[in-house]
């Protein structure tokens, strides 16, 4: 049976045996987990056994898309990438946007599922349904522009490509998949396992269209979001300014990260924010597939030796690779966002990464003959970026700092360890949970690691009160709507990470229909009915993010993770923000984690009660759990 909304298949290539096959989808799994990151969930939790090696061929990557990908939906554009992480040694998941996760569907397929290794580089091509897996040699070696316009030239400019750069070569811990140049599903090393695979591209061409269930009324009904969107106080901003507006908002309230998250406070974020940007550096804002809201954009500096044109910054490289390493010196910023994008890495590991050693080198626990003779001062942007190709190519000091922060802390030791900013040995992202307790507590749990986008708590940031009221209920406040207060911040990850979840397994972009806060249940089922056909009440999509988190959690279980792995670094729970709206503050962790465990039906381990696996139907995945 096929359903509307999906290419009802699934690629599966094995690149050990050099044999590809396609499979359909099971109803019971696209009814339970709906696509994109519930795929990944369902499908990687079943074909992974516990303890692999995540850079070793039993790996396996994962792509997948959602129903609204590829189609008109606005912010269609999402896709998901799925494995064990090498960074953090659990779950790994990132997400990406730009046109790539179109052209799968339209050339009929819902995913991707990447096993084994090849004995040699090689890339694969997707033209429609013509499958083919092509020596890569040429190619190996080459950054993200020269290999996609490689690819191009050989096979047409129709073609979406992702690809890796160098530092996926190199197996760098925190290598991104990089797509349509400069879209990047950067998060958790993915990048390195597609290097492991010795697969360099996935460059995909398709002309199939997405069946619709309901035509008429889904035209209707994406003319009506759009005018809602458009109407939105807070959509002239987005498009002015993307996320980079949010660096005045979080150095305002005391949430940006600064100086390797010593405080939330930057005096020199005029700097580096957005109308330092589109003063003199913005060539145009673009959207992504489907997408009206227009927040991506185009940078260039013109000149000089930081001469660079290139997608972005959002706000979390001007975090990362800015104030979180005292550089205020916004042509550096933009260059090494560039090189970031073209060498194949994540800005927020990368700069976590550099900041953390920054700071070491301050407090004198490493010194010149430890970093190759390069003094790692705070602000010293030359620094950053010979660091950030040091790294891709893993010579010198790099080699050290590609592992990412936490092991090159073990590695070098002396006290180092301290100064980490990582939540499950993943880089903690431009958020200081001090200024706002529920990201502080979102960042603890999610499964990824120290991830601001799995709960994605944003209401609470900047006082949206009658939204808080909508959909966590006015019982709550006034606490819940203030973001320095610890109370109801437990119910409000819960319901967040059941939506969000949601969010990014039907293909929707969370910052284009969440900020401003114009999706919410109501309209996702709206919209699944339309495009799929498919009928779901609001406590049964509930069900679908709960049921996806709960997966995640048992992924991480079966790798040895539990409540020790929930914390955040030291310093966001002993020492007080020392300035800025938030000064004085700490994260109270460990009341937020019991309402939290509470509200998922955990124990007080994080571990979940057999009666919750029960209700969401997840036995067969428990007995694996218990099995393994």
């Amino acid at each position: 049976m096929r359903i509307p909304g999906y290419a009802n298949s699934i690629l599966h290539i094995d690149l050990k045996r050099n044999k590809i096959r396609k499979a359909r989808i099971p109803p019971e799994v696209v009814r339970n987990y709906i696509g994109g990151a519930g795929f990944c969930s369902y499908y990687l939790y079943h074909m992974l056994e516990k303890g692999i090696e995540p850079l070793s061929p039993e790996n396996i990557l994962m792509f997948a898309t959602g129903p609204f990908t590829g189609t008109l939906w606005p912010q269609g554009s999402r896709y998901t990438v799925a494995c064990k992480s090498p960074l953090t040694d659990g779950w790994g998941e990132a997400h990406s946007a730009g046109f790539w996760g179109a052209n799968l569907k339209y050339a009929g397929f819902d995913g991707i599922i990447i096993m084994g290794a090849a004995e040699k580089p090689v890339y694969i091509v997707i033209d429609d349904t013509n499958i083919e897996i092509k020596d890569a040699a040429h190619l190996w070696g080459k950054t993200v522009e020269e290999t996609e316009d490689a690819i191009k030239k050989e096979h047409g400019r129709e073609f979406s490509v992702a690809s890796i750069g160098p530092a996926g070569e190199n197996l760098v811990k925190f290598a991104a998949i990089m797509n349509d140049l400069d879209r990047a599903a950067a998060r958790c090393g993915v990048g390195a396992v597609m290097g492991s695979k010795n697969v360099k591209a996935i460059a995909v061409y398709g002309s199939k269209p997405v069946e619709i269930y309901d035509r008429k009324n889904y035209l209707e009904a994406i003319r009506e979001f759009h005018e809602k969107m458009a109407n939105d106080p807070l959509t002239p901003g987005r498009i002015k300014y993307g996320t980079t507006a949010l660096v005045d908002l979080m150095n305002e309230i005391g949430r940006f990260p600064t100086y390797n998250c010593r405080t939330g406070y930057y005096p020199e974020a005029n700097k580096i924010n957005g109308d330092a940007i589109n003063e003199k550096y913005l060539i145009k804002a673009r959207a992504d597939f489907a997408c009206t809201q227009r927040c991506a954009r185009y940078t260039q500096v013109k000149d000089g030796k930081y001469r660079c044109i290139s997608g972005g910054p959002e706000y979390e490289t001007l975090s990362a690779l800015g104030s979180r390493c005292g550089n205020s010196n916004l042509e550096a910023i933009l260059y090494a966002n560039y090189l970031c994008n073209n060498l194949g890495m994540d800005t927020i590991s990368a700069g976590g990464t550099i900041s953390w050693a920054m700071e070491c080198f301050e407090l004198g626990l490493i010194d010149e003959k430890d970093t190759g003779g390069i003094a790692l001062r705070w602000g010293n942007h030359e620094a950053i970026c010979e660091l950030l190709k040091m790294i891709a190519y893993r010579r010198g000091f790099g080699d050290i700092l590609a592992e990412g922060s936490y092991r090159a802390a073990r590695k070098i030791g002396r006290g180092t360890e301290k100064y980490v900013m990582h939540v499950k040995k993943m880089e903690i992202a431009g958020q200081d949970g001090r200024a706002q307790k529920s990201m502080g507590l979102g960042m603890a749990v999610a499964p990824r690691g120290a991830d601001h986008l799995y709960a994605f708590p944003v209401l609470d940031e900047a006082g949206f009160v009658e939204k808080i009221k909508e959909v966590y209920g006015e019982q709550y406040l006034p606490e819940i709507a203030d973001r320095l207060s610890p109370k109801y911040k437990g119910y409000m990850i819960f319901v967040n990470e059941n939506f969000s979840t949601v969010v990014e397994s039907v293909g929707a972009c969370k910052y284009g229909t969440m900020v401003p806060p114009a999706l919410f249940y109501p309209e996702v089922i709206k919209a699944l009915k339309l495009t799929t056909g498919m009928n779901y009440t609001r406590s049964e999509l509930e069900r679908v993010g709960e049921r996806i988190v709960n997966l995640n959690r048992l992924f991480n279980i079966r790798e040895g993770f539990s409540r020790k792995d929930d914390m955040l670094p030291e310093r966001y729970l002993k020492e007080p923000m020392p300035d800025g709206a938030a000064k004085g503050q700490i994260v109270e962790l460990d009341y937020m984690l019991n309402d939290y465990y509470a509200l998922r039906d955990w124990d007080k381990n994080g571990i979940p009660r057999e009666r919750k696996i029960r209700e969401l139907g997840l036995e067969s995945e428990w007995e694996m759990l218990h099995n393994a």
